[in-house]
């Protein structure tokens, strides 16, 4: 029978499919909501934030997400005071291609020699001579596709990352990247009210690839009271947002959210959506939106 709670990513590389994303353990906890949080500097709670991303791993989240963008690498050095020496089955997923000149600004760089060094400062700040996912953080219209993917090539090649991803793309651009590289994971926004990548999570599906969507509980209007996910919710004994997680992880079997918490509760709670099986006609009812 197969495990529907397990993902290989590249076939070979196996997580859970409730996975953590760090992006949040930034700055102050006030200042950690909405999309214009700074991302900015190191948590001040680092204790506590060192202390989630264990529990994390006690709870059985394999895959972590981060990036070099991340309060200027302090986030992966934060994910490596916290977890390593890594246990084994904990991924580490890492990006480059984006650039921090300040608290507001992020600007998109993919000079093939920055993508490099970035990966070179990302093995020190994780303490490993491996980058598990290397993910191209976006993709740079100043440079050619060859040359950005050709980098991360070039690092897979030495040694230095297992498998390559990419974060907010196309079915066009991925399977341009694809010729170039072998891609195993795509990070693109996609929840109950945000569904614009419909046609990548078909695409990657089909060619088994996994899909990683961020900020994956954003539910709109579908968690209204009285609405079909309170209903569900309802009949599984669930929180909205389980039933919401339930519902990506039914939509596709390369599906694996990664969603970010600085609350141990909320952590608990995302990962035991992982233990919730919806039925076909529940899925639909939250699907449609009726």
């Amino acid at each position: 029978m197969t495990n529907t709670t397990v993902f290989r990513i590249g076939g070979d590389l196996e997580v859970r499919r409730i996975g953590y994303g760090a992006m949040r353990l930034a700055n102050a906890p006030h200042e950690r909501s909405g999309t214009t949080a700074p991302i900015w500097t190191a948590p001040t709670d680092r204790a506590d934030a060192v202390r989630l991303l264990r529990r994390a791993a006690e709870l059985g989240v394999t895959l972590f997400d981060t990036a070099d963008a991340y309060a200027l690498g302090s986030n992966e050095e934060l994910l490596a005071e916290a977890l390593h020496p890594y246990r084994d089955g904990v991924v580490i997923a890492t990006k480059a291609g984006v650039l921090r000149p300040s608290p507001t600004e992020w600007i998109t760089h993919g000079h093939p020699a920055y993508l490099r060094q970035q990966a070179e400062l990302s093995l020190r700040r994780l303490r490993t001579d491996r980058i598990d996912l290397f993910q191209l953080h976006r993709i740079d219209p100043d440079y050619p596709l060859e040359d950005q993917i050709g980098a991360l090539k070039q690092l897979q090649e030495e040694g230095k990352v297992r498998h390559i991803g990419l974060s907010e793309v196309s079915v066009a651009e991925l399977t341009a990247a694809s010729a170039i590289a072998p891609i195993t994971s795509v990070q693109n926004v996609y929840n109950l009210a945000t569904r614009g990548h419909d046609p990548v999570i078909d695409h990657t599906a089909e060619a088994g690839i996994a899909f990683l969507p961020y900020f994956p509980v954003a539910m709109g209007a579908h968690a209204a009271d009285g609405g079909p996910l309170a209903a569900v919710a309802a009949e599984l004994g669930a929180t909205r947002a389980q039933t919401a997680l339930a519902w990506l992880l039914h939509r596709a079997p390369n599906i694996v959210p990664i969603p970010g918490t600085s609350s141990p509760a909320h952590l608990a709670e995302n990962v035991a959506a992982l233990g919730l099986t919806l039925t076909e006609e529940q899925y639909r009812r939250i699907d449609a939106g009726a």
